[in-house]
C-alpha cells in the first residue's frame, strides 16, 4: 500500500459471542496502549475476536499470518527497484505503526526468534519501531496496538515464545465454549436448525475426547461450522460430516474409522 493511501476501516459488525469479560479487558488494554496475546487451540474464535474488537474500536485491522520463513524485512518493509528507480515498501508492521492499526501477528510462535524481537520496542513504553534501513524511528501513532496469537497445546511440543518476550503482553486464554454457546454459534453461522447445530457439537464432544488415540489437532468450532455449511447447502450430512469434519483431522485408517463410527452413533 502507497505510504500517503490510509487503510481502510472495517464498516459491517463481525459477529462475536462473547465468553467472559473478554472484551472489557481488550478494551482497555487498548486505551492503555498494551500489547496483547490470544492463547487457545486452533479454530475457537481468536481471530474473530480480534476482527470484532477491531470494528468496536473503529480501527483499521492488518492481519498476518506467521511462518518460520517470515523476516523482518517481511514485517517492516524493502526496498524495491523499479522503472522510476527505488523506492520503500512498508511492511505491514510499519503501515500499522505508522496508520494506529491494530497489528494482528497469528501464530506468531511460527516466526523465527530474530523476527520476534523486532516487536520488543513496540510493546514497552517507548512504542518506537526502528527501521535501520530507512534510518526512521517510528512512533506508534494512536491507536496503534499489538495482538499475538498462538496455540498453546500443539505449541507445546513444537515451539514456544522466550519469556522476555512474553512477558511483554497481556494474556487472554481462549477455549472452545460450552455445548450451548457452540451450539449458538453453528446455528447462527452455518444457518442451519438448532436441533442440528446440537447434534453436530455433540459430536465435536465425543471427537474431541479422541486426544489421547493420537488425534494432534481436536475440531475446532470452524470445522463445525464448515460442516453445517455444507448440511446447509443440501449436502448429505453423513457426507458433510465425512469431508469437513473428521478427512481434516487426520489420515490415519484407524482413527478416521473410530471417528466415523461416532458420526453414526451420533446420527442414528
Amino acid at each position: 500500500m502507497p505510504r500517503g493511501e490510509r487503510l481502510p476501516f472495517p464498516t459491517a459488525e463481525p459477529w462475536y459471542q462473547p465468553n467472559a469479560d473478554e472484551v472489557q479487558v481488550f478494551e482497555q488494554c487498548h486505551a492503555r496502549q498494551l500489547a496483547v496475546m490470544l492463547k487457545g487451540p486452533t479454530g475457537c474464535g481468536k481471530t474473530r475476536f480480534v476482527e470484532h474488537m477491531a470494528w468496536r474500536l473503529g480501527r483499521p485491522l492488518i492481519t498476518v499470518s506467521c511462518h518460520d520463513d517470515m523476516t523482518a524485512s517481511d514485517l517492516l518493509g524493502r526496498f524495491l527497484i523499479g522503472t522510476d528507480g527505488t523506492r520503500w515498501i512498508d511492511g505491514p508492521l510499519t503501515r500499522a505503526v505508522r496508520e494506529g492499526a491494530i497489528c494482528y501477528l497469528d501464530e506468531v510462535v511460527e516466526a523465527r526468534q530474530d523476527t520476534i524481537v523486532v516487536l520488543h520496542p513496540l510493546t514497552d513504553y517507548r512504542r518506537i519501531l526502528p527501521l535501520d534501513k530507512t534510518g526512521e524511528t517510528l512512533e506508534a501513532a494512536p491507536g496503534f496496538q499489538l495482538v499475538v496469537s498462538y496455540n498453546p497445546g500443539y505449541q507445546r511440543m513444537l515451539k514456544d515464545l522466550k519469556p522476555s518476550t512474553r512477558q511483554r503482553f497481556v494474556a487472554l486464554e481462549f477455549d472452545f465454549p460450552d455445548a450451548d454457546r457452540e451450539a449458538a454459534i453453528v446455528e447462527r453461522e452455518g444457518a442451519i436448525d438448532a436441533p442440528t447445530a446440537r447434534a453436530l457439537v455433540s459430536l465435536a464432544g465425543r471427537l474431541r475426547a479422541l486426544q489421547d488415540r493420537g488425534l494432534a489437532e481436536l475440531p475446532s468450532t470452524r470445522l463445525l461450522i464448515a460442516t453445517a455449511r455444507l448440511i446447509g447447502s443440501g449436502v448429505a450430512l453423513r457426507s458433510a460430516c465425512n469431508v469437513a469434519l473428521i478427512a481434516p483431522l487426520s489420515d490415519d485408517p484407524a482413527l478416521v474409522g473410530a471417528m466415523r463410527e461416532l458420526v453414526e452413533l451420533t446420527f442414528v
